[in-house]
């Protein structure tokens, strides 16, 4: 046989090991989007009225204010949702695409490191909401690939009636003897953005204050929402968290601080359509409703013309954190691995149910 021949029978293995060639995938660029909602919804009816979405968390009725309030807005729209941590949601895609049997239109993970590859690999499809010059460039792709649809932070968590009047707001104070065996925290080897905490707190503080958390003796969970559970409804086991988000405006008996000095993380949770989506224009409507004005009010938003929540700066604009900071960690899949695996050493490796089946 040839060198030549050789050369391409591989080149075709190869090629058809993929799903699809994405030297090939070349895209059109988008056009921002001068359609209203009303008209975009309409369009959405005439391709069934149907929206399948993939979102990233760790309960499965996270989202289903945002199901109620969609579908409230547009009548005759159906949004099914499906909550899952967006590591499992991110290979479960992967599965899709290679077998080119997509049947889900929009994605919305933490995952971010993906979202470059999945362009290159032209799985996305490159499309402009509405606004889009109101969305902060560090947010979005250049080409509209992909666009943060909200800001996501963690916070202190804690419960008012159990912690006496010392409000935890530097994670030294973590150390103090009142919250011994009181805290409860996720697994930083179980999750990139609490992994991504704890690497800032390290370098704030060094091992040593690590060395004296464990000596607090916390119990890691699953989730990032099952901490704000058993804090919120321990009767006062676990009295407070500093790796979850309850928002701005917590409800009773729950309140919320940040650090002054210390680091806290933040990030845009990022979505995307699906080049081949079976309804294109739902979730165009889907992703245009997310971004308006009226939906980023009241948290830190991606856009530059909503004001932050009352009593704080813009996102951008607050010491202590960077939301830019998280897609550049994510993206060193080695590091992550080697941090994710220093923690392991530490605390051994993540226990329980899949939060979404902890029944917490």
């Amino acid at each position: 046989m040839s060198l030549v021949r050789s050369l391409v029978l591989s080149a075709v293995a190869a090629s058809s090991a993929l799903a699809y060639s994405p030297q090939f995938a070349f895209a059109p660029p988008a056009e921002v989007e001068t359609r209203t909602l009303d008209e975009l919804h309409q369009a959405a009816l005439k391709e069934g009225g149907v929206v399948t979405v993939w979102h990233g968390g760790d309960e499965p009725a996270q989202q289903d204010d945002t199901k109620t309030a969609f579908e409230a807005r547009f009548p005759g729209m159906t949004l099914n949702i499906t909550v899952d941590l967006s590591k499992y949601h991110d290979i479960n895609l992967d599965e899709q695409l290679a077998k080119k049997d997509v049947y889900v239109d929009s994605i919305i993970l933490q995952t971010l490191h993906d979202y470059p590859r999945w362009k290159e690999e032209g799985a996305l499809l490159n499309y402009k909401p509405a606004g889009w010059d109101q969305i902060h460039d560090e947010y979005k792709d250049q080409d509209g690939a992909y666009t943060g649809v909200y800001i996501i932070s963690w916070s202190n968590v804690f419960n008012t009636k159990y912690i006496n009047g010392t409000n935890p707001v530097e994670y030294s104070d973590y150390l103090k003897p009142e919250f011994k065996d009181k805290l409860v925290l996720t697994y930083p080897n179980d999750d990139d953005a609490v992994l991504f905490q704890f690497q800032l707190i390290l370098n704030q503080y060094g091992l040593s204050w690590f060395e004296s958390l464990l000596a607090q003796n916390p119990r890691w969970v699953r989730g990032t929402a099952t901490p704000v559970t058993l804090v919120a409804s321990s009767n006062g086991t676990y009295s407070a968290t500093f790796t979850s988000s309850v928002g701005f405006a917590p409800s009773d008996p729950l309140n919320v601080t940040f650090p002054t000095t210390g680091p806290f993380v933040t990030w845009p949770q990022t979505a995307a359509i699906l080049a081949d989506a079976p309804h294109p224009e739902s979730a165009k409507l889907f992703h245009n409703w997310l971004l308006t004005t009226e939906h980023q009010t009241g948290k830190w938003s991606v856009r530059k013309d909503v004001d932050a929540p009352t009593g704080f700066n813009q996102v951008l604009d607050t010491p202590g954190t960077d939301p830019t900071k998280f897609s550049r960690f994510m993206a060193d899949r080695a590091a992550v691995e080697r941090l994710r695996f220093f923690f392991e050493n530490k605390i051994g490796s993540a226990q329980g149910l899949t939060p979404l089946g902890d029944n917490l």
